[in-house]
Formats: C-alpha cells, sequence, structure tokens
C-alpha cells in the first residue's frame, strides 16, 4: 500500500493552523479537517501523544457544525422559495427603497438572492416587506 505525504501545516501551540483562509468567503469541508487532524498527528511530539478521544470530540463538533449549516442554508431557501410570485419591498445597494414581483431565486455558495422585476442579485436580508 503507498501513501501520499501530505505538507504538514504549521500549528500553534493550540492546535490550530497558522495560515489564514485563501479568501474571506472560503469554506472548510471535511477534507480540510481530516488534513488539519493529519497534520496535528505528525506535528506532535512523540513523547507527549494526544488523546485520541479528543479528536473524535473535534470530529463530533464539526459534523454537529457542518449539519447546522446545511440546516440554516436549507431553511434560507425554502423561505426564499415561498417570495417567488409575491410582491416585496426592498432596499438596494445603493440604499433606496424599491418595489417589484420576486420572479426566480439563485443559490449558490454566497447565499440565496432574488430576482425582483428583471433585477438580479436582491439580497434576502435587503427584503423589508413582502405585500
Amino acid at each position: 500500500m503507498s501513501t501520499t505525504p501530505i505538507a504538514a501545516t504549521p500549528i500553534s501551540p493550540a492546535g490550530t493552523a497558522n495560515t489564514a483562509p485563501e479568501s474571506s468567503g472560503s469554506i472548510l469541508g471535511k477534507d480540510d479537517f481530516l488534513k488539519l487532524m493529519i497534520a496535528q498527528l505528525q506535528a506532535q511530539n512523540p513523547l507527549e501523544p494526544a488523546n485520541g478521544t479528543e479528536y473524535v470530540s473535534e470530529l463530533a463538533q464539526f459534523t454537529q457544525l457542518e449539519q447546522t449549516t446545511n440546516l440554516a442554508t436549507g431553511t434560507e431557501r425554502a423561505s426564499a422559495v415561498q417570495l417567488i410570485g409575491r410582491t416585496v419591498a426592498y432596499t438596494n445597494a445603493a440604499g433606496q427603497s424599491n418595489s417589484g414581483k420576486v420572479e426566480s431565486i439563485q443559490s449558490d455558495s454566497s447565499g440565496t438572492t432574488l430576482t425582483v422585476q428583471g433585477v438580479p442579485g436582491i439580497k434576502q436580508s435587503a427584503v423589508t416587506e413582502v405585500l
């Protein structure tokens, strides 16, 4: 069996990586967690090994956080879908109040946006009233 070495990420004494995310909108996934855990194992002092139950606990917390995020995203999409065909009042990027009928929704890694009367990219948080 062959293994592929993983470049170790510098680890601080607190056990967290010393590197910043590539972009402010980057999302860490399960693979990132496993890479971090492997880097922690490679960097640990052999005379003071880490407790294995700590890693299981961290994985459980990560899984819970991921599921909570998935639930919040699903709830946001569901509430946006309910706005399709409804007339809403919203504040645009310039701070002006507008209104119109929601034609469609778009959802990506940055969140859910609405298309109102042909104007795409209206954030759901910009909706001030459902008329």
